[in-house]
């Protein structure tokens, strides 16, 4: 058989004219918008994934001009499945032609845009559409990074990141990234948060996101976290946070605190502390401010915002002026064959303790088991507010809600349904708690969506509608291949807290 005599050899080649690519939008069904990071795959194995927008630019030299079946598989989205039990829609392709499908969203919060990395809308910008952020495509040069964490700074919203990822080589920036963006209106000029982010990153002389807290020493990567504001005894306000030089992920050469130098625009150790300090800011991608009778308090939730500190520079840079909520007594460490527990009248006296030991989930939890504690006067007693199973929580952020009227956390679960990709809400009272029932309101097949953040600054409608985003990673799910442009990158929700399904969390 000569050259050119294959079967359809004699059917002409698209013109050129004709060779655009055909438009695939998949939106929420009751919404209409576009979701992001939603798989098609066709039967032969060509698989897709919609950028933040929802779009995929099909252009499959083979697969034009006729039907193709797409199976459609989405995180926290489902697609209604045929006779034989196949999810997905079959589309006849053009060039140039377009073609929607619908999913029904199963999570109660709404996947909105991929904040980091290359190609968010990749697919949209091929097919000629004008996305809303500026820098599209690339950014900073980072391909994928980890776990943010924020702080408002100067009139801006600061980012940062612990490990990120670069195009030319494996190894990329290991001593935190940063960025800046504008305040969302009306405060700022900023993008609204349904849009997107317009990131200015921190970057070297080749274009790459540098590092923000390099310190010299032992090598290890540099992770920051406990990002706050304060003003020192002159009345400057500064930013400063704890930093940890980690040997692997559970073990530190060194930690303490760094202050942002404004010209050179890095953080700079300003105080070390023991390897065994008691406590410090240690906490998740946002710590909360609080003033009360008092004074002020910067509180850091691990997710349990068990951990306060006077919102004074000073005071935040000395371990020994940072108070545990804990029911231990004063300067006792926590020890599972015989906690020190300070009692009154046979029950345990909470209180905020300098020097002492904190008791958190894992710890009240023994002290129920003891009959120490009884398990309705636990601050922590998180449970599935459906089935009454307990949520194990490990990540997350707590705030003040208006609209609530409570206190609200956003956390993490490990040893869920996944191992850390399941999101919770759960409200209270008081920042201490009693934090109880709670309610899912996003989930992952095996793959890790973790250190989840609510962005305050964000929030709309007095407080009805919130952001949270997280890293999704398919670190530490077992998964073996990674979501192409997704996998190791922020995501970002939309929470709207009048969601009937949310009544059950208190």
């Amino acid at each position: 058989m000569g050259l050119g005599l294959w079967p359809g050899a004699a059917e002409p080649a698209r013109a050129a004219g004709d060779a655009r690519p055909f438009r695939i939008t998949v939106v929420d069904a009751a919404t209409g918008r576009g979701v992001p990071m939603v798989e098609l795959a066709t039967t032969n194995g060509i698989t897709l994934i919609t950028d933040s927008a929802g779009v995929i630019a099909f252009d499959e030299p083979g697969l034009m001009g006729t039907e193709v079946w797409f199976h459609v598989k989405a995180h926290g989205y489902a697609h209604a499945k045929d006779g034989f039990g196949y999810a997905g829609a079959r589309l006849r392709t053009a060039p140039g032609g377009s073609a929607t499908v619908k999913v029904d969203r199963v999570n109660i919060a709404e996947r909105l845009y991929r904040v980091t990395g290359q190609g968010i809308y990749r697919d949209s910008v091929m097919l000629g559409d004008t996305p809303p952020t500026r820098e599209p495509l690339l950014s900073g040069g980072v391909l994928g990074q980890d776990s943010v964490q924020t702080c408002l700074y100067g009139g801006k919203v600061y980012w940062f990141w612990g490990d990120t990822n670069r195009a030319s080589y494996p190894l990329g920036n290991f001593a935190m990234s940063g960025a800046t963006s504008e305040l969302p209106p009306p405060a700022g000029r900023g993008l609204g948060p349904s849009r997107g982010v317009d990131l200015t990153y921190f970057v070297g002389a080749d274009g790459f996101s540098r590092p923000m807290c390099p310190i010299e020493g032992q090598p290890g990567p540099v992770w920051c976290d406990g990002f706050v504001t304060a003003p020192d005894k002159t009345g400057r306000e500064r930013m400063l946070c704890h930093f940890a030089r980690m040997k692997d992920l559970g073990t530190m050469y060194e930690h303490g605190f760094a202050a942002w130098n404004d010209e050179r625009q890095v953080f700079e150790v300003v105080a070390r502390i023991p390897l065994d300090a008691t406590l410090y800011a240690r906490g998740g991608g946002s710590p909360v401010r609080v003033s009360g009778p008092e004074g002020g308090f910067w509180y850091f939730a691990t997710p349990f915002p068990f951990v306060r500190c006077r919102a004074e520079f000073e005071a935040l840079t000395d371990p020994a002026r940072y108070e545990a909520y804990t029911c231990l007594e004063h300067g006792a460490r926590w020890s599972d064959e015989s906690p020190r527990v300070e009692m009154k009248d046979g029950r345990p006296v909470w209180g905020w303790k300098r020097d002492t030991g904190l008791v958190l989930q894992k710890e009240q939890r023994t002290l129920i088991e003891r009959g120490v504690l009884e398990a309705e006067e636990a601050p922590i007693r998180l449970l599935d507010a459906g089935t009454g199973k307990a949520v194990l929580g490990h990540a997350g952020t707590v705030a003040w809600n208006e609209y609530r009227r409570r206190w609200i956390m956003i956390v993490q679960e490990v040893w869920g349904s996944s191992l850390c990709g399941e999101v919770w809400y759960a409200e209270a009272p008081e920042i201490t708690g009693p934090w109880a029932e709670a309610v899912k309101i996003i989930t992952h097949d095996d793959y890790s969506f973790y250190n989840v953040a609510h962005h305050r600054f964000f929030d709309q409608e007095g407080g009805r509608v919130i952001y949270l985003e997280g890293t999704y990673t398919m670190a530490f799910s077992g998964t073996k291949a990674p979501t192409p442009r997704y996998d190791y990158n922020q995501i970002m929700y939309r929470l709207d807290l009048s969601d009937e399904r949310l009544r059950a969390a208190r």
